[in-house]
């Protein structure tokens, strides 16, 4: 309601200076009129003429109304250079910050909140040079004074910054202004005070900080390599350290662009992904879900048979899924490719040299431009006390140890709720082990909407899984994991157990502590995955913010890119658009906001829920659980996030995927022939159910008359 009130106001104050024709006193030729009638009352009443020249200032600015430049002019033609400029100094600032706060409250909540993915970037880069752009645009008088209030007020800046800033921004354009205003006689337009090279002057200006800027860059950077000593030549234009998806894609990248690049890799080519990640656990799942399906046949009309099978001609098949993917990250393929592969242990020495300690025994040093840091991450194994004694696997481990085995263990402790214990979980479950799943929190997969964590459950315990949230483990001894309900204590025995709470990123012995590269819980790096050392880069799990092969071979084009032709061009990573899928039965698949994420944010949005057992193709395959949940800017059909949750919700999302990324709302969707029948449909048909929440009634209701009076 007081925004309502506030803005009546101010359009009724505006309306009024219109209606009383106010604008012909704010002319050049009414000022010069009236200036000795001005100047009589200012000698005969000074105090009384400033302030109320002060504030008609204040609140023609605040008022975004035009004619600040006339009232300019007459200050220094009334008061002079000196009180003038003070005068108008303040006058402007107090009248602009005003304006600004008015934008701000008014329209600043509603803006942040429906545009709010959009504006990301754009406040980001506010909160980091928001002084600087306002800067420029106060010097530079080109750009109209009340449209630079108006929109600050949209963004997330401080109000005493902007205050300030605007304060000296301005002060040189309203010095030269109230000094043409003492000679006001000789002036007979703006433009005789506006000259187009007085205007450039000022665009010159106002690319005066962004030079200070460059410049304290420049100091910073020569700070930064001051203790070291620069190679006159280099061996390399690029290492690269660790050969998962990251560090062959920045190798390829620089292969591909003819730069000579140096690979190097301690352990197994193709990294955590296809040695102990993605590529194992799918082959484990897919059969996992056979033997599933054998028992369930009756569900297809089939005769249900509890599977017969080798354990270890399961881990074989697994291994052999390995073995046939091996080839694509291989050593002999990226040799040929022209990449210099080198299995070793790299440690960075100083900012353009690299030591290789190689697995032959032997040791290296290559100078080169950049280096890119693709370490990876390793399983998080906590503080457990008898844990080490335990014989604990983590998802690292299991694979080679699960391969000596004839038979599955009988009893599997899984310790972690999050997608990595959630698909080990169920698969070992269904391959007929017993297994129990512990979680600390209330509920699996916590960063997901509390539907999803509900199907997720029912899912597991479906499959066989006891679940344990709000479980804590306290210490493992002779076998039993130790654990914490409240202030109950639960022994639970297993004959395996498997550590999954997460991943961290390898940080240690790659010489960064040494050379001062600053690390949290990841590499820490820029907008453009450079460390503090502008030529060193990191990409993939160890440079966070995600844990995803396909984010990882996507910020590995930015800093290989970055890194060989950065002093031309850098782009800065794009992670607006980042898929996810956990690979449960049914799957569940998210890319953007879901709910939990877009309330605590604040940002506004609407819901659209379509059930899969509505779907054709998922009837007929008896696939019906889950659902299409996607959430839109309220009355927009633009997308905030999807989350889906069934069979082949990994594919599903792709579309959406592809929507977002190019700002395709559900309409498109919705106009997209779809192959009937599929489950891609579903799409179709939450993109239609959206829109029948938005049918428009009141035309649909003429259109009804309308067809009734065809009818006669």
């Amino acid at each position: 309601m007081k925004k309502i009130l506030i803005l009546l106001a101010l359009i009724l104050a505006v309306v009024a200076f219109f209606w009383f024709d106010a604008g012909q006193y704010l002319t050049l030729d009414a000022l010069k009129a009236r200036q000795g009638e001005i100047d009589a009352q200012y000698r005969a009443a000074p105090l009384l003429v400033a302030g109320v020249f002060f504030l008609a200032y204040v609140a023609l600015t605040a008022l975004s109304i035009p004619g600040a430049a006339i009232l300019t002019l007459a200050a220094g033609a009334i008061f002079g250079l000196v009180v003038g400029t003070v005068l108008v100094s303040f006058a402007s600032t107090i009248g602009a910050t005003l304006a600004f706060l008015a934008s701000r409250f008014v329209l600043g909540e509603t803006v942040q909140n429906r545009f709010g993915a959009r504006l990301k970037a754009i406040n980001e880069g506010i909160e980091r040079d928001g002084a600087f752009y306002l800067f420029s645009l106060r010097l530079v008088p080109i750009f109209p004074f009340f449209i630079v209030n108006l929109l600050m007020g949209l963004t997330k800046i401080r109000t005493l910054t902007y205050f300030w800033v605007s304060q000296i921004g301005m002060l040189l354009g309203t010095v030269v202004y109230v000094n043409a205003g003492t000679q006001l006689a000789g002036i007979s337009s703006l433009r005789d005070v506006a000259s187009p090279g007085l205007l450039l002057s000022f665009a010159g200006l106002g690319l005066l900080p962004w030079a200070g800027k460059s410049v304290m860059a420049l100091i910073k950077r020569r700070r930064v390599y001051a203790r070291w000593t620069k190679p006159k030549r280099y061996d390399r234009n690029l290492i690269v350290i660790g050969a998962g998806a990251a560090g062959l894609v920045s190798s390829l990248i620089a292969a591909t662009v003819k730069a000579s690049v140096t690979l190097v890799e301690s352990g197994k080519m193709g990294g955590d992904c296809l040695n102990y990640g993605c590529v194992p656990s799918k082959a484990l799942i897919k059969s996992a879900k056979i033997a599933q399906a054998m028992r369930h046949a009756d569900t297809y009309g089939l005769n249900p048979v509890e599977p017969q099978f080798s354990f270890k001609a399961v881990m074989a098949r697994i291994h052999a899924v390995i073995a046939a993917i091996e080839p694509n990250d291989s050593v002999e393929r990226y040799t040929g490719l022209g990449v210099d592969v080198v299995q070793g242990h790299a440690r960075i020495v100083d900012p353009w040299t690299v030591e290789i300690t190689r697995n032959d025994g032997g040791t290296q040093r290559l100078t080169t431009r950049s280096i890119v840091i693709a370490a990876g991450a390793s399983p998080v194994v906590p503080d457990l006390p008898g844990l080490n004694e335990s014989g604990y696997l983590t998802s690292d481990t299991l694979w080679d140890a699960f391969a000596k085995l004839d038979t599955i263990p009988a009893r599997i402790a899984v310790l972690g709720g999050g997608p990595i214990g959630c698909e080990l979980a169920q698969a070992l479950a269904r391959l007929g082990a017993q297994v129990s799943q512990i979680e600390m929190g209330e509920r699996l997969l916590p960063r997901e909407d509390d539907d999803v964590s509900a199907l997720a459950r029912a899912s597991q315990e479906a499959s066989g899984v006891h679940v344990l949230t709000g479980h804590a483990a306290q210490h493992v001894e002779e076998g039993r994991l130790i654990l914490k309900a409240g202030d109950a204590e639960t022994p639970l025995a297993f004959d395996a157990l498997i550590v999954a709470v997460g991943r961290k990123a390898r940080l240690t012995g790659y010489g960064l502590e040494e050379l001062g590269i600053d690390t949290a819980k990841t590499v820490v790096t820029d907008g453009y995955l450079a460390t503090v050392y502008p030529n060193i880069f990191a990409a993939g799990d160890v440079a966070g913010p995600y844990q995803f092969t396909h984010t990882a071979s996507h910020q590995a084009w930015y800093a290989s890119v970055n890194a060989l032709f950065g002093q031309f061009r850098k782009f800065k990573a794009d992670y607006r658009v980042i898929p996810a899928t956990t690979f449960l039965d049914p799957e569940i698949a998210r890319v953007g906001l879901n709910e939990r994420e877009a309330t605590a944010q604040g940002i506004a949005h609407e819901v659209t829920l379509w059930p899969m057992h509505e779907l054709d193709r998922a009837i007929a395959e008896s696939e019906t659980g889950g659902f299409v949940k996607v959430l839109t800017v309220p009355g927009k059909d633009r997308i905030l996030g999807v989350t889906i949750v069934g069979a082949h919700a990994g594919e599903l999302l792709a579309e959406y995927v592809l929507a977002m990324k190019h700002g395709l709302g559900l309409n498109k969707i919705l106009g997209t022939i779809h192959t009937y029948p599929t489950m891609a449909e579903a799409n179709k048909f939450a993109a239609g159910a959206w829109k029948r929440k938005h049918a428009p009634e009141r035309l649909l209701e003429w259109v009804k008359r309308y067809h009734a009076w065809r009818r006669g």
